[in-house]
């Protein structure tokens, strides 16, 4: 890796951890703090990794769960404005699952900074990834169900002034989320042509399909595991993998209610209580 000031694999680990402790202090106290990308000339992809890998690491130290991974920037237009050419990813941690209870889930709105929600596709692995090149098709092999999933987006970040090494660092910009009814007969579906609709306090507000994602769902997917796997972390067994944006993120306020409805699957409800 070439050389560079703070942004290569030499910038000092004392910064790293400073980083992620600052980070999780917002997180926590919920603050938002100024981007990486500024205070701190954080540019490098690898070293916002490692940020993100450590904030991770001092979590589950006290005690927080990994439940799987989350795929972020599926979108080209966002590639393109971000001036990047891959997606990234994050950590779904357990203490922001919010369990639907037939279909239907709440969240408290005072836990989040400036929250978003975006319907995305859930996967649930259901075999251990971990061998060279895996494929989409191999992603759909592995698969155990998907279901429809609302993921809350939310920053730490002041005013989402994000670039790509302030999201990575950030957990790519995780904030929680809720997943409908597993299904295995939606393995059988056509991912990429699956329509959605997400309706905001009843009224129908954005509209997508499974190409939204990459092109396809699992094709997000099979870059996350070889991207995992170049980091020596597979993607496991019982792993959940949100996939990717499906439309465009809604900005939430205190009492919201969303509804996720995607083809042949029952709805989906959140709301901010």
């Amino acid at each position: 890796m070439p050389e560079q000031s703070v942004t290569t694999q030499t910038t000092d680990d004392a910064l790293i951890i400073a980083l992620a402790q600052r980070l999780d202090q917002a997180w926590e106290e919920r603050f938002t703090i100024l981007p990486l990308t500024e205070s701190e000339g954080i540019t490098n992809a690898d070293i916002a990794y490692r940020i993100q890998t450590h904030w991770t690491d001092m979590r589950v130290q006290r005690g927080e769960r990994i439940i799987g991974r989350k795929i972020g920037l599926t979108s080209k237009a966002v590639q393109e404005q971000m001036g990047v050419n891959e997606p990234d990813y994050g950590t779904l941690w357990a203490s922001r699952y919010f369990p639907a209870r037939n279909g239907r889930a709440e969240a408290p709105f005072e836990i989040f900074l400036q929250p978003r929600v975006e319907g995305e596709i859930a996967f649930l692995i259901g075999e251990t990834l971990d061998w060279p090149d895996i494929t989409p098709q191999q992603v759909l092999a592995a698969t155990e169900a998907l279901a429809a999933a609302i993921e809350i987006v939310d920053s730490r970040i002041d005013r989402w002034r994000i670039k790509l090494a302030d999201t990575i660092a950030d957990n790519a910009s995780y904030g929680g989320l809720t997943i409908g009814a597993w299904s295995r007969a939606m393995r059988s579906s056509d991912l990429r042509t699956i329509g959605m609709v997400m309706s905001h306090n009843g009224r129908p507000t954005v509209f997508g399909t499974g190409a939204a994602a990459l092109g396809h769902p699992a094709l997000a997917v099979a870059w996350l595991a070889n991207k995992l796997r170049a980091f020596g972390i597979p993607l496991r067994a019982g792993d959940i993998v949100i996939s990717g944006a499906l439309a465009a993120t809604i900005p939430v306020q205190r009492g919201d209610l969303f509804t996720l409805e995607m083809h042949d699957q029952p709805p989906l409800h959140l709301r901010f209580v």
